[in-house]
Order: structure tokens, then sequence, then C-alpha cells
């Protein structure tokens, strides 16, 4: 493979460390309080399941986020933040790839309707299967330091 400046599992270490540093940004500028102490983030997607056109995501979300909202709440914003430092310092990739990979396919089927939070979560799914696919903790990780995957 021919490359600019990188070499081609370089880039993909880039792509990789792009998208954590995404994850952490998501992680970052979320209302922590207001998840934690108010329920906001839950309640806004509760809002959105309930309106949702798909019956199989209302059963869902009323089955698995409805009755522990505070639970939910951390799982949410700590796997944002798990998902983004174990990308940008490539520790235990390919678990957070295909978790984040899941995570952005759960957000884009919650939020169907929601034309501005599609193209994030669209191109944060792409940039994962990549990821993913390519093997991109050849470089610059900690998988590859300690001879993981």
């Amino acid at each position: 493979m021919d490359s600019i400046w990188l070499t081609g599992a370089e880039w993909l270490a880039v792509l990789r460390i792009g998208l954590g540093l995404w994850w952490l940004e998501g992680w970052r500028h979320k209302d922590k309080k207001g998840w934690f102490e108010r329920g906001t983030g839950i309640a806004w997607a509760s809002d959105v399941a309930a309106e949702h056109r798909w019956n199989a995501v209302r059963s869902g979300f009323d089955t698995v986020v409805a009755p522990r909202p505070r639970t939910m709440a951390y799982v949410v914003v700590y796997a944002e933040l798990a998902l983004g430092l174990g990308l940008i310092v490539g520790f235990l990739t390919p678990i957070a790839l295909i978790g984040g990979l899941l995570l952005n396919l759960i957000y884009l089927v919650l939020m169907i309707h929601d034309w501005a939070e599609q193209g994030q979560n669209a191109m944060m799914a792409l940039a994962s299967l990549v990821a993913l696919l390519a093997m991109s903790w050849q470089s610059w990780s900690l998988d590859n330091t300690i001879g993981l995957f």
C-alpha cells in the first residue's frame, strides 16, 4: 500500500485515535449532573423511543432501559468514556471498536428521525468498521506493544 507521510498502518491508527477523540468529546460535553441526578439523557431517549415508528424500538427501550434509568445513564456516559480512552491508547481495540459500532447503531436506530444525529452516527459506525476490519491496532497502540490481538 502506498501512502503519503505515514504508513498505511499509521494512517489507520490516526483514524482510530480520531474516532476515540470523537467518543471522548461526546463524553466531555455531556451534562453529567443532568444525566445522573435529573435523568435528562434517559428521559430524552424515552421520549424519542415512545414516538418511534418501530414497535421493536419502543418495546426494547421499555424492557431494557426504562426499568433502570439511573443505571443506563451511567452505562451510556461511561461507555463513551471507555470507548474514547480505549481507542486513543489502543487498548482492547477490537472490543472497543465493536462496542462503539454497536452503540452507534443503537443511536442510529433510536434517532432514525433526527437527521442532525444520523450523519454523525453513520460516519462513526463506518470509521469503526474500517478501523476494525483493517486492524487499526497494528500501530501506535498498547495492544501492539503488549502483543494482544
